[in-house]
């Protein structure tokens, strides 16, 4: 058991820290150097979300605004030909096509699930 009674010397900065005398289940007004409970009590700094956090997502209104933009428009050329591709069951096939059109294997593979989703909405109907 170690002596509360008097003044405690913590740790490498060589703070004081006033330890309480007594009790050891009283409830303590200084940080002490020893025991479960040591150490100044910190509250956590919870900072707020940055903005660049959202990179990325996509907003209810561009969500909006690309699907209305599809419905209009329709699909390129090479969406066309990559569509063709997938209902015949071809995927690796149209990943390669989406690549050299696109120009990355990430485009290409979010492309590529995009028009997926579109093969397999045109066979439910």
């Amino acid at each position: 058991m170690v002596c509360l009674c008097r003044p405690v010397v913590c740790g490498a900065r060589n703070q004081l820290l006033i330890a309480l005398s007594g009790d050891m289940g009283a409830i303590r007004k200084y940080p002490v150097c020893v025991g479960r409970e040591r150490g100044i009590k910190k509250t956590k700094n919870v900072r707020p979300k940055r903005p660049s956090n959202r990179r990325g997502r996509i907003t209810k209104q561009a969500k909006f605004t690309r699907d209305l933009v599809r419905e209009i428009v329709g699909f390129a050329p090479f969406e066309k030909r990559i569509l063709e591709l997938l209902k015949n069951d071809r995927e690796k096939r149209a990943l390669k096509f989406a690549k050299k059109r696109i120009g990355g294997t990430r485009r290409a593979k979010k492309k590529r699930e995009e028009l997926l989703k579109v093969v397999k909405a045109m066979r439910t109907k």
